[in-house]
């Protein structure tokens, strides 16, 4: 209690008034400002981050975050631990794109490395780290975007036995894969762990996003029990694009900041379907399916 006490005060004492573009004053803590707090407290930059919230005062990283989110929105991304199952082409980008939103914590699971086809389209990759571990290239890449994100980098392939282990205690789960079985598979865990789960995946330019909350059917819709499922989709013939990944992955990082922050209408019941080259995006109900 007294070192949050403590905590607090030295926040307070450090914060320094701003003018938001919007033209109202705000009061704002620096990078290097949260940095200061947190090696003198001992503390890390994510708790630094959440005192500051809760006192109304803005890490300045997040300003232009805060006129769509406000402060108790941000608070919530700070505070989530999130699942990002697979950190290719989809996984690169949603990993970037929740770094630099706030998550407070992310467990990226991916158990490959970097191919030269991959340079096309994963934006973790570099022609330099071709051959280098995916979630490595995760975990450097937060920590230049965002050092007050936790990082829990897990470097296996996912199956039945060890995706419990991997995902418990995230708030949701992001499915970034591109093998239909396996995808299955994080879709049960996430079920059983009553956590939602954010499907999306690409093939050329078309892609698709749903959100499966506990106790909805999600996937199942479409592969009835027993019978043959494909290990990929049709991807392996269409090839991926860098515009598609980029599409659905912003598309599946919305759908967690609606899940974490309890605003907007979810992709939920329904499977959205982008096609790209034709500038249309589609619905398909599962409800009635």
């Amino acid at each position: 209690m007294e070192t949050k006490k403590s905590l607090l005060e030295r926040i307070n004492r450090l914060a320094e008034s701003g003018i938001a573009p919007s033209g109202k004053e705000f009061r704002g803590l620096s990078r290097s400002t949260v940095e200061t707090i947190s090696s003198a407290m001992g503390v890390s930059g994510r708790d630094v981050e959440i005192e500051a919230l809760e006192a109304g005062i803005i890490p300045l990283r997040y300003q232009r975050n805060i006129g769509s989110l406000g402060i108790e929105g941000q608070l919530k991304l700070r505070r989530a631990r999130v699942a990002v199952v697979g950190a290719g082409g989809l996984g690169g980008l949603l990993i970037e794109l929740l770094a630099r939103l706030g998550i407070g914590a992310l467990v990226v699971i991916d158990g490959e490395t970097f191919t030269e086809d991959n340079l096309n389209r994963q934006i973790l990759c570099t022609e330099a780290w071709i051959g280098r571990s995916k979630v490595d290239a995760a975990q450097q890449r937060v920590s230049l975007i965002n050092s007050a994100v936790e990082v829990e980098a897990h470097n296996v392939s996912i199956s039945r036995d060890n995706i419990d282990a991997l995902i418990k205690g995230c708030c949701l789960v992001i499915d970034a894969l591109d093998s239909i079985p396996v995808r299955l598979i994080l879709q049960e865990a996430a079920a059983r762990l009553t956590v939602p789960f954010v499907h999306g995946a690409i093939a050329g330019f078309v892609g698709e996003i749903m959100t499966v909350c506990p106790g909805d059917r999600g996937l199942a819709a479409f592969y009835e029990a027993g019978q043959h499922i494909p290990r990929a989709g049709i991807e392996v013939e269409l090839g991926t694009p860098s515009v598609t990944p980029a599409v659905t992955a912003a598309l599946q990082a919305m759908e967690a900041v609606k899940l974490i922050t309890g605003r907007g209408e979810l992709i939920r019941n329904k499977l959205l379907y982008l096609d790209l080259d034709g500038g249309r995006m589609s619905e398909i109900d599962l409800a009635r399916s």
